[in-house]
């Protein structure tokens, strides 16, 4: 039988999870079925336990319900824990298993397909939001000089840098504690970052974080979480501002999405060639 996989949100229908985990399911020789099913806002559970009904295998998810799919599991992998958001879910028998493979293709994304090593860099995540929880652990693990969250509210930023602080320490890592750091965005003047990371929603609105000038160090990237034609406010204002590289988030939904397909199925598949595929379109 053909296993069937979805992925869940609203909106939905611009999703290009269908056709990756397609070219995926090509590559790896294995037959699965994966769609987009759209969701009502107040229906998320119940969409859920139907597809579970009919054997589905598992889910993706995405906006708004990654925080919901993340009370609905019943165990959690250890970035899940952290993030409090998780947007990959696994069915079986005895219950739902829920991952977040957002930070991992973050991280891959920047190290693999863009070659920008992070171990050393001073990091900027802008945003204190779902998007900016997904990627603190994983960027982390790979050893920055330093983690700073900024927020347009400070307030918000310094309660996501001191949960991860304790999270960090629960888990027995208070030296990747030290690497965090948050203020508000009008403090970063004077300061200088190798990677610049935007993780807000501005883009989605063409707006641009109100970031001050002279951030972007010498042969710094910028990289905008949301993806779509042609360059987004913030990579744009990037590009003004002298950022080296600017990169979107194309690649991020890629390797995320590969992450997702190896917790279910178990093989790790080749990203480049669907990226291509992706850019191509």
């Amino acid at each position: 039988m053909t296993d069937r996989y979805v992925v869940f949100g609203n909106p939905v229908s611009h999703s290009k999870s269908p056709l990756i985990h397609a070219e995926f399911a090509r590559q790896a020789g294995q037959s699965i079925d994966y769609a987009a099913q759209l969701v009502p806002l107040d229906g998320f559970a119940a969409a859920v336990n139907a597809f579970r009904a009919t054997a589905g295998r598992g889910a993706n998810v995405t906006v708004p319900f990654k925080e919901e799919a993340y009370r609905l599991a019943d165990t959690l992998s250890a970035r899940a824990t952290a993030a409090k958001a998780v947007n990959t879910l696994s069915f079986h028998e005895d219950g739902i298993d829920g991952d977040n493979t957002d930070g991992v293709g973050l991280v891959t994304d920047l190290q693999h397909n863009l070659d920008c090593e992070i171990s050393g860099k001073r990091v900027l995540l802008v945003g204190a939001g779902g998007a900016a929880r997904g990627v603190i652990l994983p960027l982390l693990d790979a050893q920055p000089q330093q983690l700073v969250i900024a927020n347009r509210t400070a307030p918000k930023a310094h309660a996501l840098h001191e949960e991860f602080t304790q999270v960090l320490r629960d888990m027995g890592l208070p030296h990747a504690a030290a690497l965090l750091a948050d203020c508000e965005l009008s403090a970063l003047a004077g300061q200088r970052f190798d990677i610049v990371i935007n993780a807000t929603a501005a883009s989605l609105t063409d707006q641009a974080p109100a970031l001050p000038p002279g951030i972007y160090a010498t042969g710094s990237l910028a990289y905008d979480m949301v993806y779509g034609k042609g360059l987004t406010p913030f990579l744009l204002a990037a590009q003004a501002q002298g950022a080296a590289q600017l990169a979107d988030g194309l690649g991020m939904l890629v390797e995320q999405a590969a992450e997702s397909f190896f917790v279910w199925r178990g093989v790790r598949p080749q990203t480049a060639p669907v990226l291509k595929l992706l850019r191509s379109q």
